[in-house]
């Protein structure tokens, strides 16, 4: 057929123009070409030359930074002019085909170039816009204008020749002129609004100032509309991801609009504007001021989610259409021939608009376009409420951290509001808030998606579908409840497992001495009995969750099953192939909302809790206002109106007595009127409380001078720290004022009594956001003597300490803390007890260095609480308490004239103070020990380099050659290694059995689905069978015909299969949802019995090496993930999957054709994926790695309010609050918009997916290949690939996520165990060894690690049974080596110690332990009973173990207990002193009556007294064994038989101590003169 523009027809000049041009259709159409052409021919040259010249004038580094007016408008206007084009371009091919004779070209040339003319423009248009040069817009309009033009006149003639709406063709002109007429109007408003040209001054823009900070990276509200729906510029991060790491740098700041300050704002206006005049005092409704804040996102992702449910049935609808006319094609297309040819005009052929939808290929089309809409719709409304969410959460946050700030004390201290309750609300409650965001449009979506479900069902089927309906509609109470029991399962899992924790940590804390008194199985046997109760609420758990999926897989079945049994009975046939399959998708389509929506109502409940808990919190009392600071204003507080009842005073050791003795008091001097000046703080006749209205501190009148030491001091309990607090104004006031100079009111440190740290470096910690000076950091850190202390720190004082870095000791911390309030620059500083736990030499340091003189010498006020009366000589002013009220008030010259008695009771007091000092001095102090628990912890550690063995593994990866190759091959691997291990540790039969049963379920499905195609074809075949038949009955006018036997027969055959199938498939979804989550279940309980088998019996020098911290991770969260996240994670990724796979395998194997279409689309989806699960997995160690500072924030603001309020930094705080918050807020965004980037991209691979698998069958249908009812079934499969293809893909990612914890755990699986066999068998060791306790050394070299050097050399020595031997050397001289050496916990490489004729190596490491024992000097108490503390085993009597307390110098005490020997021990033994806890230690020892007793500093803690004692029990009670004691106090060995003295390994001095002394040269005399 020979191409030409007008055709060339015989007997028609197409050419003529004899009627009139504009009556020639040919030339109208070439007229419409002029204005395309027009705009190819000017934008080209100006897009491809002058472009690079002329960029910006404002460089922006952002290629998105302007809209110009309507810009939204014109982009949707574009895409809609794009469509009618393709419709024209059609519409003008099938008429061409049409007519019998030549090609018309003029029917469809014009529709191409209009198409490629709108895509040019838009591309032009974005480029303009982007280089803000609008001038060149002026080409645009005009080519709106001609466009306009032109086609009005093609139209106008339409209408003049009769051709009207029934005409397709006049409808889409008549649409390209409107559409060509908004645009013109867009254009128009733009000139009106910029003035850019025709105007005298045009409009300067600037662009918005979140695109001139660069700072910004997140452009989503920024780019071009097509950019938004798609993410398209998000395509440079996540590919860059794959080079190289995402880190917080690349994500950058949040934009404006979402920072939790402006969301803050917002939503306290809405929650402020409530609180009206008349009634103030009514709580402000939440959920009124979320409404109003963040109401109008939420519609507008509501209006986004109406339309894609919408557009979601468009897909069933156009399966049954293409269903129904591939058959009718098939019949029609001999018929239609002769029908055509009335339909011309201008000599050419008109399609009927009516036909347009009966085209199998339009509807093809048209599903692909409606997937395509429906997907970017559905994708931004979950965009838009994630970002309302998030927006929320900040906004909560900042609400909630506010609130903390301003909570007043008592709150805290009495318990109304506990640390707990503030990090729940933090962590908890504001992400329940914002997860019920995200559903909540759900809420109102889903019922009008269920409704409008069942309505095309009952259009599609009749009454059947409405009991298949209500089979869905009746389950989903039954899935509320299942959802509901979910709930509550994972709360009692919850508490078993932080009780399994709390006994984890307590072991590994323990651990050196478990494995010394060879108790590790004992304690790990209570581990194992919680873990069993925790791993049987994990069992009902797994039991639901399987449930709930089975349910999810089932019901579609089930429904389907009683449609079309009640279809056959109702209407006696089956359905045909076009119903059955559309009623296949909506049956798809209904089951997620009714699934979804238990767990929405869920989310709902726990929403209204949750509100319900943060009204009450922002209801609660606050501290008054901050008036109290402002210079003289007077102050008296309203009493506030609290709830009566008993006061508890701060200290609560001592209840108040509410009598004051009156005579007590002594009369006071008055003040004259000139001391009022040099006063810093005065406080007159004041009366606090702590929140009831009994007083705590009453009739305080008081005085601190300016510039001098104040000295308080009272008995424990008497008030002092609360008169302190009172002063900031931390209590309530009930009466009187307290006035503040003036120049004092901003300018206060404090130092509380319990030492208070933020989780930052120590140089933070100290200079407390004050600028930094080394001079003065200098002096501050040797006044409190900390240089020591942080030398030991691994990197200085830029070492983290706190929760999150290293645990320093109570007085590190308490010195740090009066650091703090030294180095601040103010006039006042309050230090509440700040020796309280420092030994004497600190404290006196203190004193003399850092109070004394660096804060006298600054002339600045200090105000000190202490218990230590020998002190008192320095104070310039004192004041004495006594319950609750000042005793007595004035220099120490007064007190001792005017009140003989107190200054006497001091005195006593003093002196006994004094004699501890005396002792104190004998002591080698405890910071020495405390110093050296934090070498001993360093030391170990030294040889990792501070490497995280997480990264250690994957470090060692990199090494190799870090050319990005290696590092991008490595992170786009999926872990197939560790998903093996994980897979064998659940046991090879429940593998094979989760396989089969997967697969078998899965050809189930497809069977059903293949039945029912079968099923609906025969139907059609007969059907037209009967039609020739039913066609001469009627014409004979007799009485219709029933259907044939023969089709009777058919359903008779054809339903029950359909009923077996369906019930095996039900029963096959039960069994597998179960399987997958019982192999979860019997992996997670073996890796978690190997790890604690293979942690508690691994050797000491493991736990000296891995941080206790890292331990417990695996424990807790790893152990978490593995038991709860890995299970279903792993049964989605294979149902979705095996989901896809199956559908694909249908579509190819009814059209193959689709094979070739499948190669690129599966390229395309490997790259995807491929990108998206390295980025994901950045994006979520971000996303995990800010919100722990931000929770650490919020939880150490509440534990150090009184602080942060006293030194006035609570706007600091706030900020800082802020930066995390936005920081955690950036990455989950970023996240989230990520996995939209994923979904939006997998959707569209669906949709094209439906697209070639539609065309395909259309395709090989017009060759006859195959039935009709297949395509059907093809087409249903294709369209539930769309869904669960990103699925695939996301699971994957959290798969990948949630398979490191396996890594982790597996690589301490590794670890080697201690050799516990040895080489002799038990029965073997006589039952009494070791009876004499006689120990020979010989030649013995220990070292800890085979890699380290040895720490003993070459070390021989004799040891008689019974004598008493002291071993003592400077620190690291292999003292506590040798006790480790004779328990075999060190590697004894050469040498052998040999106890009454046994070499220990040989012996089961259990049977030498459990003969032997040793008190070591760090006391340890396990939580449980006393009794519990000194027999585990429970082997002894009552009688042995009161008497092991006797010789502990204990008995008295514990019988005053409650409860005697099963009196409670707290965690960690805190309910008793350090003292006591030794006590209890070396009791623990004396009811293991051994031969040989090993004392490693031992005594460390204890007073003098006490140890004089210990030390004539230990030789009374031990007079016949042998006690090997070493010593860091030498005179404790002075009476020993046989004194070692050990330098760097090697014994030096090996002697009696007499004998050693005389050698005056020696190392053991020198010892004793330095201790003397």
């Amino acid at each position: 057929m020979a191409l030409s523009f007008c055709g060339s027809d015989e007997g028609i000049n197409a050419y003529s123009v004899e009627n009139g041009v504009l009556n020639n259709g040919c030339f109208v159409d070439a007229l419409n070409l002029v204005p395309h052409v027009f705009l190819l021919f000017i934008t080209f040259p100006i897009l491809f030359i002058g472009w690079g010249s002329q960029s910006s004038k404002v460089q922006i580094h952002h290629n998105t930074w302007l809209h110009f007016p309507g810009h939204n408008l014109r982009w949707i206007l574009t895409f809609s002019l794009l469509f009618v084009h393709v419709c024209e371009f059609a519409e003008g091919i099938v008429s061409n085909n049409r007519m019998m004779g030549t090609n018309h070209l003029h029917l469809y040339m014009p529709a191409f170039m209009g198409f490629v003319a709108a895509t040019t423009s838009v591309v032009y248009y974005h480029n303009i816009e982007t280089s803000n040069f609008p001038k060149l817009l002026l080409v645009l309009f005009i080519y709106w204008v001609l466009a306009f033009i032109t086609k009005s006149i093609k139209l106008w003639k339409y209408a003049e020749y009769k051709v009207g709406p029934q005409h397709l063709r006049f409808c889409i002109t008549a649409l390209l002129v409107i559409l060509y007429g908004l645009l013109m109007a867009v254009e128009v408003n733009v000139i009106r609004v910029r003035k850019y040209v025709f105007f005298a001054n045009p409009q300067k823009v600037k662009p918005p100032e979140d695109l001139q900070d660069l700072g910004v990276r997140f452009l989503q509200p920024f780019v071009n509309l097509l950019s938004k729906a798609t993410y398209w510029w998000m395509n440079p991060l996540i590919i860059g991801a794959h080079k190289r790491p995402i880190e917080l740098k690349k994500i950058g700041k949040l934009p404006i609009a979402m920072r939790a300050l402006t969301n803050y704002l917002r939503l306290k206006d809405a929650y402020e504007d409530q609180r009206t005049a008349e009634d103030p005092d009514r709580a402000p409704s939440i959920w009124r001021s979320m409404y109003r804040a963040f109401g109008r996102p939420i519609l507008l992702s509501s209006t986004f989610r109406y339309l894609a449910d919408l557009l979601g049935f468009a897909g069933p609808l156009c399966i049954s259409g293409i269903v129904k006319y591939l058959k009718d094609d098939d019949d029609g297309a001999t018929s239609g021939k002769e029908t055509m040819g009335q339909e011309t005009y201008f000599n050419v052929h008109f399609m009927h608009s009516s036909k347009l939808l009966q085209n199998t290929s339009v509807l093809a089309v048209l599903l692909f376009l409606a997937l395509i809409l429906q997907r970017t719709f559905l994708q931004a409304s979950y965009y838009v409420t994630i970002e309302t969410g998030i927006n929320l959460r900040g906004a909560l946050l900042a609400m909630i951290y506010n609130k903390i700030l301003r909570l007043s004390t008592s709150n805290m201290s009495m318990g109304e509001m506990t640390l707990g309750q503030i990090n729940n609300l933090v962590a908890i409650e504001t992400n329940q808030l914002m997860w019920f965001l995200f559903l909540c449009p759900n809420l109102w979506a889903m019922p009008v998606q269920i409704v409008m479900g069942v309505i095309l069902l009952y259009y599609l089927l009749g009454w059947s579908a409405l009991v298949g309906a209500s089979v869905i509609v009746l389950l989903a109470p039954l899935q509320y409840l299942i959802a509901t029991k979910l709930a509550d399962t994972q709360k009692s899992t919850l508490e078993h497992s932080t009780d399994r924790l709390k006994k984890t940590t307590e072991i590994l804390k323990g651990i050196k001495l478990l494995k010394l008194y060879a108790w590790e199985n004992i304690f790990c046997d209570s581990v194992e009995e919680t873990r069993g109760k925790e791993l049987t609420s994990l069992k009902t758990f797994a039991f639901y969750t399987s449930l709930s999926i089975f349910m999810n897989a089932a019901i579609p079945i089930a429904a389907v099953l009683a449609t079309f049994v009640m279809h056959h009975f109702i209407n006696k046939t089956g359905p045909t192939p076009s119903e059955a399959f559309a009623a296949l998708a909506l049956f798809h389509i209904l089951v997620t909302p009714l699934f979804l929506l238990s767990t929405v109502v869920r989310f709902a409940v726990k929403a209204l809790v949750s509100v319900q808990k943060l009204s009450e919190f922002l209801q609660s009392d606050e501290i008054g206002d901050d008036s109290w600071r402002n210079g003289d204003i007077s102050v008296s507080f309203e009493a506030g109106k609290k709830h009566l009842g008993a006061t508890k005073a701060i200290n609560r050791k001592q209840p108040i007595r509410y009598q004051m003795d009156n005579y007590e008091q002594p009369t006071r001097r008055q003040m004259r009127p000139t001391e009022t000046e040099d006063v810093a703080v005065k406080v007159s006749n004041g009366s606090f409380t702590w929140g009831s209205n009994l007083s705590t501190l009453s009739d305080i009148n008081i005085r601190i001078p300016t510039g001098q030491l104040t000295m308080i001091v009272g008995q424990v309990g008497c008030g002092k720290s609360s008169l302190l607090l009172a002063m900031l104004g931390e209590m309530q006031t009930i009466d009187g004022r307290v006035y503040w100079s003036n120049k004092n009111r901003y300018s206060v440190a404090y130092a509380a009594q319990k030492s208070w740290l933020l989780n930052a470096t120590v140089e933070e910690n100290i200079t407390f956001g004050s600028p930094f000076s080394k001079q003065r950091y200098k002096a501050v850190i040797d006044a409190c003597s900390l240089q020591p202390d942080i030398d030991l720190l691994p990197f200085g004082d830029q070492t983290e300490i706190g929760e999150r870095g290293i645990n320093l000791s109570g007085g590190q911390r308490q010195r740090i803390c009066v650091a703090r309030a030294l180095y601040q620059n103010t006039n006042i500083v309050f230090l509440d007890d700040p020796f309280s736990a420092l030994d004497i030499h600190l404290s006196d340091h203190l004193m003399q260095e850092g109070i004394l003189k660096f804060l006298q010498d600054d002339k600045r006020t200090v105000v000190l609480v202490t218990h230590k009366l020998q002190y008192l000589i320095h104070a310039d002013w004192i004041i004495a308490m006594k319950d609750g009220s000042i005793l007595r008030e004035g220099t120490l010259k007064d007190i001792q004239t005017h009140d003989v008695e107190l200054y006497d009771h001091w005195k006593t007091l003093m002196n006994r103070q004094d004699q501890e000092l005396e002792k104190d001095i004998q002591q080698d102090s405890q910071t020495m020990l405390e110093r050296k628990t934090l070498r001993r912890a360093f030391y170990s550690r030294e040889a990792k380099n501070q490497i995280d063995d997480e990264d250690e593994e994957e470090e060692v990866e990199e090494e190799d050659d870090d050319n990005l190759s290696t590092t991008t091959n490595r992170r786009s691997k999926i872990p197939w290694k560790v998903c093996w291990c994980y897979m064998s540790s659940g046991g090879f039969f429940m593998v094979f059995l989760m396989v089969s049963c997967k697969l078998l379920k899965h050809s189930v499905i497809v069977a059903i689905d293949y039945w029912l195609a079968l099923w609906t074809s025969s139907k059609t075949n007969q059907s037209a069978a009967n039609a020739t038949s039913l066609a001469d009955s009627i014409s004979s006018n007799t009485t219709l015909p029933t259907p044939s036997i023969s089709e009777a027969q058919n359903d008779s055959y054809y339903l029950p299969v359909f009923i077996i199938l369906c019930a095996a498939g039900i029963t096959l979804c039960l069994i597998t949802s179960l399987t997958v989550e019982f192999l979860g279940l019997s992996a997670a309980t073996n890796l978690h019995h190997n790890l604690l088998n293979k942690i508690i019996h691994a050797p000491i020098r493991f736990f000296d090496i891995t941080p206790l911290g890292q331990i417990l991770n695996r424990f807790s969260a790893d152990t978490n993930i593995i038991d709860q996240h890995i299970p279903p994670t792993l049964e989605s990724l294979t149902r979705s999957t095996l989901l896809c796979l199956s559908a694909i395998g249908v579509i190819s194997s009814i059209t193959p054709m689709f094979l070739i279409a499948l190669v690129p689309l599966a390229v395309a989806f490997y790259f995807i994926q491929k990108y998206f699960r390295v980025a994901s997995k950045d994006l979520q160690d971000l996303d995990d790695s800010t919100q722990l500072p931000l929770l650490c924030h919020f939880s150490e603001t509440a534990e150090g309010l009184t602080t942060i309020r006293a030194f006035r930094h609570e706007a600091r705080f706030k900020q800082r609050m802020l930066e995390l918050t936005d920081t955690n807020n950036t990455a989950y965004l970023f996240l989230s918009a990520a996995n939209r980037w994923l979904e939006v991209r997998t959707d569209y691979l669906g949709a094209v997916i439906v697209l070639t698998a539609a065309g395909a069958s259309i395709w090989s249908l017009r060759y006859g290949l195959h039935s009709v009812g297949l395509v059907g079934l093809g087409l249903t499969y294709a369209l539930t690939v769309t869904n669960y293809l990103n699925w695939v893909v996301r699971n994957l990612a959290d798969l990948e996520v949630q398979m490191s914890a396996v890594k982790k755990v597996n690589s301490f699986l590794s670890t080697e165990s201690e050799n516990y066999e040895g080489s002799m068998d038990t029965s073997q060791v006589p039952e009494n060894w070791p009876q004499d306790g006689e120990i020979k050394i010989q030649g013995l070299c220990v070292r800890y690690d085979p890699m380290l050097k040895p720490v003993l050399k070459h070390v021989n020595a004799y040891i008689k049974p019974g004598q008493k031997v002291g071993i003592c050397g400077r620190t690291g001289s292999g003292k506590s080596s040798l006790s480790l050496a004779f328990f075999n916990m060190v590697d004894i490489f050469e040498g052998k110690i040999i106890i009454d004729g046994i070499d220990i190596c040989k012996l089961p490491l259990q049977t030498l332990r459990s003969r032997l024992s040793i008190i070591l000097q760090d006391p340890v108490l396990f939580s449980g009973s006393i009794r519990f503390n000194l027999d585990p085993e429970r082997t002894c009597t009552d009688d042995r173990l009161w008497e092991a307390l006797e010789i502990a110098q204990l008995k008295n005490m514990v019988k005053a207990l409650p409860g005697g020997l099963d009196a409670v021990v707290t965690e960690g033994g805190e309910n008793f002193s350090v003292g006591q806890r030794q006590l209890f230690c070396l009791a623990r020892a004396f009811v293991r009556k051994s031969s040989i007793l090993i004392m490693d500093e031992a005594t460390a803690s204890i007073d003098m007294a006490t140890e004089n004692i210990l030390q004539k029990v230990v030789m009374t009670a031990f007079a016949d064994r042998t006690v090997v004691t070493i010593a860091h106090r030498v005179h404790t060995i002075l009476t020993a038989d046989l004194v070692i003295v050990m330098k760097r390994g090697n014994i030096l001095e090996y002697d009696k101590p007499e004998t050693l002394l005389e050698q005056e040269d020696g190392m053991f005399a020198s010892f004793v003169k330095a201790d003397m």
